[in-house]
C-alpha cells in the first residue's frame, strides 16, 4: 500500500494518536537512557535496547508464521538497515550522555528535512526553493542549540549531527524495502542484527550491574522502544506518512518535560528558539509535501515518496 493512501477520518485519528503516544513513548524512553548511561556502559543499555525487542518480536511472530517470518526478497539490505540502526542507536545513547533530553531530540528532527535533499538526489526529484529554506531553517536551529563558540558548547554536541546522516541513510532504505517487503519482517531483522551485533561487544564491556532498580530500567527502556515501533506500525496502517509525519515533533515537547521531571533542566531562551525554528520548519515540510502531493495527484509521485519514522 502506498503511504499516501487516503484514509477514512476515523481510522485516520486513530492512527494520529498511535502516532502521538509511540513519541511519548521514545521520549520516555530517551529520558530513562540517558539516567542509566551515566551508570553503565552505553553498550550494555544498547545490548538491552536490542535484546528485549527482539526477544518480544520473535515471540509474537515466531509461532505464528515460522521461519517463514524471515522470508525476504532482500537479506542483505535488511541486515544493512539493521546495521545503521545500530550505529544510530549507538550515536543516540552517546549523545544523551552528554547533552539535555529535549535539545538532543530538537536536532535529530531535523533528518526528516535532510531526508528531502537525499530522496530527490535518489530519486531524481526536484527539491523546491522553499524546501531548501525549510532545511537551512532546520540546520540554524541546530546551531542555534549547539551554540558553537559558546563557553558551554562541548564537541559531543555535534554527535547527533552524526546520528542525523546515519538515521537519514536508515529511513531512505526503510522507504524502499517497505514498498515490497512485510513490515513486522522488517522489524525482525533489525532486532536480530542489533541484538547480535551488541552481543558481540558485550564480553568486553559488561560490568557488574550497580542496583536491581537499574536493571529495571534497563528492562523498561528497551520496552517502552519497543510498544513504540509497534505502535508506529498501527499508526502508519491506519493513516498516510505525510499526515503523520508533523505531529512526531511533539516529541520534543515530551522530551523537554521528561528533562524537566528527572533532570530539573529548563532550556534557556537561546535553546528553545532554536527548537521552535526546527518544529516549525519540519512541520511545514510536512504539510508541504501533502500540498505537493494533492497538486500532482499521481501514483508515480506517490510512490517516491520517503516513510519517515521517528528514531530509537
Amino acid at each position: 500500500m502506498s503511504s499516501l493512501t487516503l484514509a477514512k477520518p476515523g481510522r485516520a485519528l486513530e492512527g494520529i494518536a498511535w502516532s502521538v503516544v509511540a513519541v511519548a513513548c521514545f521520549a520516555t524512553s530517551d529520558t530513562i537512557a540517558k539516567f542509566v548511561t551515566n551508570s553503565v556502559s552505553v553498550l550494555v543499555a544498547l545490548w538491552f535496547r536490542y535484546a528485549i525487542q527482539t526477544v518480544v518480536m520473535s515471540a509474537l511472530m515466531l509461532p505464528v508464521r515460522g521461519m517463514e517470518a524471515f522470508k525476504t526478497a532482500h537479506p542483505k539490505f535488511q541486515i544493512l538497515r539493521g546495521l545503521l540502526l545500530v550505529v544510530t542507536t549507538l550515536l543516540a545513547f552517546l549523545s544523551l550522555r552528554f547533552m539535555p533530553v529535549g535539545e538532543f531530540t530538537a536536532i535529530v528532527l531535523i533528518t526528516p528535512l535532510v531526508i528531502t535533499l537525499l530522496a530527490g538526489k535518489l530519486l531524481g526529484e526536484t527539491v523546491s526553493p522553499l524546501r531548501w529554506l525549510l532545511v537551512a531553517g532546520g540546520f540554524l536551529g541546530a546551531m542555534v542549540i549547539i551554540r558553537p563558540g559558546h563557553d558551554a558548547f562541548q564537541w559531543a554536541s555535534l554527535l547527533p549531527l552524526a546520528l542525523v546522516g546515519t538515521n537519514a541513510w536508515f529511513q531512505v532504505l526503510t522507504s524502499k524495502l517497505a514498498k515490497t517487503e512485510d513490515p513486522m519482517t522488517m522489524q525482525l531483522y533489525t532486532g536480530w542484527t542489533g541484538a547480535v551485533v551488541a552481543t558481540l561487544a558485550l564480553p568486553f564491556v559488561w560490568t557488574t550491574l550497580p542496583s536491581w532498580p537499574l536493571l529495571g530500567l534497563l528492562v523498561v527502556m528497551a520496552c517502552l522502544v519497543t510498544a513504540g515501533h509497534f505502535m508506529l506500525t498501527l499508526a502508519y496502517q491506519r493513516t498516510p506518512a505525510v499526515t503523520l509525519t508533523p505531529y512526531f515533533y511533539l516529541q520534543i515537547c515530551f522530551a523537554m518535560l521528561g528533562g524537566w521531571v528527572v533532570f530539573a533542566h529548563v532550556p534557556d531562551a537561546w535553546v528553545i528558539s532554536g527548537m521552535v525554528l526546527i518544529g516549525v520548519c519540519g512541520v511545514v515540510g510536512g504539510w508541504l509535501t501533502v500540498y505537493e502531493d494533492r497538486i500532482a495527484g499521481t501514483k508515480a509521485a506517490a510512490d517516491k515518496r520517503v516513510i519517515i519514522e521517528p528514531i530509537e
